[in-house]
């Protein structure tokens, strides 16, 4: 505990505080915190929730104030940051910090035109994405950007704008070769962890291939917690630059790249409104892409009555739009639109996902084979971004490089360089507390529920608990009896066990019927 303050004018001669950790995780904003008695805040006449600017060491970030009274927390003769806000100042506990109010923002007229309903400029889109990126808008403002760009709707010159000026904030990287392939799918469908099959067939081929992932935020496993499960996937940025030019390829997350920080800001509000409207969805993955160095990209949209896009009308609307705003920003795109109707793979989870990828690249009996197909077919299409490859002839190539061993190899070799962990997926270390769920009756599983399955996942524990999360045993199109076990939850807390359990018995996800009730979708693959 802090010592209480001897006297209410804390700041020394020069207006200077002393820096304190406050130990508070504000996801992505920025928050100082001043004692309401501090001698600053009193001569300033700081407001809370206001702007203000903090300086340290020849660096600055801007920050959200919060007033506090209890000495317990800052001092009045301190200035206290929060996690985000700290680790971005770089300076050490108790260094001299000044303070003081921000400038406005200067897009914050463009903010207003864009509420009234008023389409924007490319110079209009270029100043929101830099306060943005630099914090000076409140979360207030954030939102307000955000509900209004998806309450009128980008057109597709101003999702350009917006994705172009996303991609010049921040870091961009020249790998200085051609072509830099990536992969990327849209989300929504749990277990589909392609990437980590796609990512060591296509190096092994000798193409460049620095996949850098997110984190779950609201799925029960991102790429990267499950590659985390098998190494380590946080690492400084020219280590990751050594280990792609070394093996054509990483698994790595994206969060300490500075790639699109903008973007990053603008997830903090969109999540939890839970809105992910085209428009932004295109700013955010292509800004991504290019800014990480990408000169083609695979995307992936799956379809299904549960996935982010429900219908094939929806998904091919949505592609269009990717190939107009990516060939504008100079990337070239090959879309493939597949089925989304239910989770890929065996696992839901780090520890099922990493198991299901392994026994892929291991050529194992019980691998998931949806997951080996489909990740075939995605790393076909990758390959024929080669000039020397043939259309038509990636999805052999891949085959080849998957079934001789070579992939295993690779991705071994990328695990080793960012720092292997031990694991077992004869073995895998499941959580140890596990229930099933059955079936009520005899009949065909003709529904599978991606939402339901994914809050069941997480109600468990994951991806917090590597090892929790729901072990399917049936998949679609499949004939089950009374009482035949239809997937295992396994969770690590009794706990988050219940929570799950309760989770399975509001709706287990599955929908049983006749044979004749389920038909093939129409996809690409």
């Amino acid at each position: 505990m802090k010592k209480s303050p001897a006297n209410a004018t804390g700041a020394d001669s020069n207006n200077q505080l002393r820096l304190c950790r406050v130990g508070i995780d504000t996801y992505r904003e920025n928050v100082a915190y001043l004692h309401r008695d501090c001698a600053i805040y009193r001569a300033e006449g700081f407001q809370a929730l206001a702007k203000v600017e903090v300086r340290a060491n020849g660096r600055r970030i801007l920050a959200s104030l919060n007033v506090v009274d209890d000495p317990r927390i800052v001092e009045c003769n301190q200035l206290g940051l929060s996690e985000d806000a700290f680790a971005q100042l770089g300076a050490e506990e108790g260094h001299p910090v000044s303070v003081s109010p921000a400038e406005p923002a200067t897009s914050i007229p463009a903010l207003h035109r864009k509420i009234a309903g008023e389409r924007l400029s490319r110079a209009d889109f270029a100043g929101i994405v830099q306060d943005i990126a630099e914090h000076r808008y409140s979360k207030i403002e954030l939102t307000a950007f955000v509900v209004a760009c998806n309450q009128g709707e980008l057109d597709r010159e101003e999702v350009f704008f917006l994705s172009d000026a996303m991609s010049r904030v921040g870091r961009r990287l020249d790998w200085q070769e051609h072509p830099v392939v990536d992969k990327h799918c849209i989300g929504g469908i749990p277990g589909n962890r392609t990437s980590m099959l796609v990512v060591p067939i296509v190096a092994a081929h000798g193409m460049l291939c620095p996949k850098t992932s997110s984190r779950a935020i609201t799925s029960p496993a991102g790429t990267a917690d499950t590659m985390e499960v098998l190494a380590q996937v946080e690492m400084p940025f020219e280590q990751l630059t050594e280990i792609v030019h070394r093996h054509r390829g990483c698994l790595a997350w994206g969060g300490t790249s500075d790639l699109s920080p903008a973007d990053d800001v603008l997830i903090s509000v969109e999540r939890p409104l839970s809105i992910d409207s085209p428009g932004q969805m295109v700013a955010s993955i292509l800004s991504k892409k290019v800014a990480a160095g990408s000169t083609h990209l695979l995307l992936d949209i799956p379809v299904g009555p549960s996935a982010k896009v429900r219908s094939m009308p929806e998904a091919q609307r949505l592609r269009k739009l990717f190939e107009f705003v990516a060939g504008r920003m100079g990337l070239t795109i090959d879309v493939v639109i597949t089925d989304g109707r239910q989770p890929i793979g065996s696992g839901i989870g780090p520890v099922l996902e990493a198991r299901d990828v392994m026994r892929v690249l291991m050529n194992h009996p019980e691998a998931p084979n949806d997951l080996r197909q489909k990740s075939l077919r995605l790393a076909g299409r990758m390959l024929e971004f080669d000039p020397d490859v043939r259309g038509g002839d990636g999805f052999g190539i891949a085959r080849d490089i998957l079934d001789s061993g070579r992939a295993l190899e690779r991705m071994r070799a990328i695990i080793e360089a960012q720092g292997m962990r031990d694991f077992d997926p004869e073995n895998p270390p499941l959580a140890a507390l596990a229930f099933e769920v059955h079936a009520p009756a005899a009949g065909c599983v003709i529904g599978i529920d991606n939402l339901q399955l994914a809050r069941i996942a997480r109600s468990a524990g994951a991806p917090r608990s590597q090892g929790s999360g729901v072990d399917l045993l049936v998949k679609l199109g499949e004939n089950v009896t009374a009482g035949q076990p239809l997937y295992r939850v396994h969770a690590a807390y009794p706990t988050e066990l219940a929570f799950a359990r309760a989770a399975c018995e509001r709706a287990s996800g599955y929908t049983l019927g006749e044979r004749g009730e389920f038909s093939p979708l129409n996809v690409e693959f």
